[in-house]
């Protein structure tokens, strides 16, 4: 491959000393390369903003370490209270030998690539994209609730039937609330977007209709494909990094209304904790509460 450093996600740059000219690989960044496709990269340099979730965590080291060249270096760091403190540990499993910084609040671990690191295909497997017996249903490590039906998602499941015309499914995941939403014969096209990349792929081999059109992107940058739609509906998340966000589901709630026509109706779930209804009844001409339970509220909201 042409290039010599990488850099998975967006570490503090500051702290992680990446080049302006590395090549930037996340699921998380649109337009960004896929860690997958380093293999066969020898890079010289690697540098991993290291995810909070053990399996997505050990699954991108090892991928790391198998694109360095013998010799090259891998520079690791995680947030103290989101997985800093195990990296270390971690790392040695590989027959790795990390050296261990600490600095605003992030543990930092360099390490030279060992000639034969053990573990790495074991942890690769253990990270990667399978279909799950339980739900029957395609998912990976590092998704929103990668392995079992989350309760917000279980209860709007409920009311994601009736649906007509053209719509989206923002934050569609692998595709839970899509494949509810396509039952119904008059919804004509479903846009399933999802800023994880992974989400979209299972999401791809979840669902066969060819109605659904799936889209790797971040909604609060806007988006013209998602204009003058008929409905939407949503699970909108509030965490990033790991560490809880309101603002993501305030700014869901902004994009939807941009995005619907006047009397487009949203149907979304929300913690009954989280401070929406405002930003709901602000964007919106009505907005009815259609369900409540285990700690959740569905919302109907008409443009």
């Amino acid at each position: 491959m042409s290039f010599d450093e990488a850099v998975y996600g967006a570490p503090p740059l500051e702290l992680a000393g990446v080049s302006p000219g590395a090549l930037q690989v996340s699921p998380l960044i649109p337009g960004a390369g896929p860690i997958e496709a380093l293999r066969d990269a020898s890079l010289s340099r690697f540098v991993v903003l290291a995810p909070p979730g053990t399996l997505e965590r050990n699954y991108v080291l090892a991928q790391g370490l198998r694109a360095l060249r013998v010799g090259g270096e891998l520079v690791a760091l995680a947030p103290k209270t989101r997985g800093g403190t195990r990296l270390a540990k971690e790392l040695a499993t590989f027959d790795a030998t990390p050296r261990e910084d600490a600095r605003r609040h992030h543990r930092i671990c360099r390490l030279e690539r060992p000639t034969h690191p053990v573990g790495l295909e074991a942890a690769i497997a253990a990270g990667a994209a399978r279909r799950l017996p339980g739900l029957d249903l395609w998912s990976q490590p590092g998704v929103f609730s990668w392995d079992r039906l989350d309760p917000g998602t279980a209860l709007l499941v409920g009311h994601a039937g009736g649906f007509g015309g053209r719509g989206a499914d923002l934050g569609c995941g692998i595709g839970v609330l899509s494949r509810r939403v396509l039952e119904s014969t008059s919804v004509d096209e479903l846009i399933c977007a999802d800023i994880d990349q992974r989400a979209i792929d299972a999401a791809r081999r979840n669902i066969a209709d060819p109605r659904a059109k799936f889209r790797h992107h971040d909604i609060r940058l806007g988006d013209p494909e998602l204009a003058n739609l008929d409905f939407l509906i949503m699970n909108p998340p509030f965490h990033e990094g790991g560490s809880e966000d309101r603002g993501l589901g305030l700014a869901f709630i902004s994009a939807a209304s941009n995005m619907l026509r006047k009397g487009g109706v949203c149907r979304l779930v929300a913690n009954i904790a989280l401070p929406y209804e405002g930003r709901l009844k602000a964007a919106f001409a009505k907005v009815n509460i259609l369900a409540q339970a285990q700690g959740y509220k569905v919302y109907e909201a008409v443009k």
